[in-house]
């Protein structure tokens, strides 16, 4: 079933007072912070829904998913070109194999999930044939957790070095996921951990001015993610139900 306008909304406002309530705790401002909806559970109605009411970063974890969406969401906001609105933007949240980076990337905006020297250069490779420059975020297995998906904490630094020197792909930040949990406060020395490499890797100038965003925080963890520095937040259950 469809998630209505006033509902979306309603969700929308409630994450949005959390997030200024933890930016007002860290001394910063809630301007600096993203929302990524995503939408993997959502229907195609809930879909619109979100970008009529302004939240168009949008975000999948499976390429398949996130080309059809795309494309659906394309389809309609061409059928609607008489009337002014944005545009949707595409962020891939998901684990990305190889050899499927030619079926999304002339749909995607955002890859948060790089995680090795050989994807960064397939990415870059079909990038270049696309003549296009495709945002990344390096994914950083924090937890050090044996079955999640991420660069090793101990060779992010090195990567990033061989990332930002590619022509086609454009590194602004890092990404983690943390371990779900009912306490969101155990996910804080994950963050500090990222935002520790984020720091470190700034102060080298890996990146430069594009580097310059933590992609950390899902609905049960946001607000830790944001007294820690997060500037997008990955947020699907707490938007959408």
């Amino acid at each position: 079933m469809a998630v209505s306008r006033s509902k979306l909304e309603k969700n929308l406002a409630g994450i949005r007072e959390t997030i200024a309530a933890a930016c007002d705790r860290a001394g910063r401002s809630p301007s600096e912070v993203s929302i990524v909806a995503v939408t993997k559970s959502a229907d195609a109605e809930t879909i619109r829904n979100l970008i009529d009411i302004g939240q168009t970063e949008l975000g999948e974890s499976r390429v398949q998913q996130l080309t059809e969406r795309a494309a659906e969401v394309s389809a309609w906001l061409d059928r609607r070109r008489g009337e002014p609105g944005p545009r949707a933007r595409w962020h891939l949240v998901g684990h990305l194999q190889r050899n499927k980076v030619r079926h999304m990337l002339d749909v995607t905006d955002v890859i948060h999930s790089v995680d090795s020297l050989r994807l960064a250069e397939e990415i870059n490779l079909r990038a270049e044939k696309l003549e296009r420059i495709v945002d990344v975020l390096l994914q950083v297995n924090c937890s050090e957790e044996q079955q999640k998906s991420g660069c090793a904490v101990g060779a992010v630094v090195t990567l990033g070095e061989m990332v930002a020197s590619m022509k086609h792909v454009r590194l602004i930040g890092l990404m983690t996921m943390a371990q779900l949990t009912d306490d969101a406060e155990t996910t804080r020395p994950i963050f500090v951990r990222l935002r520790e490499l984020f720091e470190e890797m700034r102060g080298e100038r890996i990146g430069r001015e594009h580097f310059r965003h933590l992609s950390m925080g899902m609905s049960q963890d946001y607000a830790v993610a944001v007294q820690e520095g997060a500037t997008m937040l990955r947020i699907g259950t707490a938007l959408l139900e």
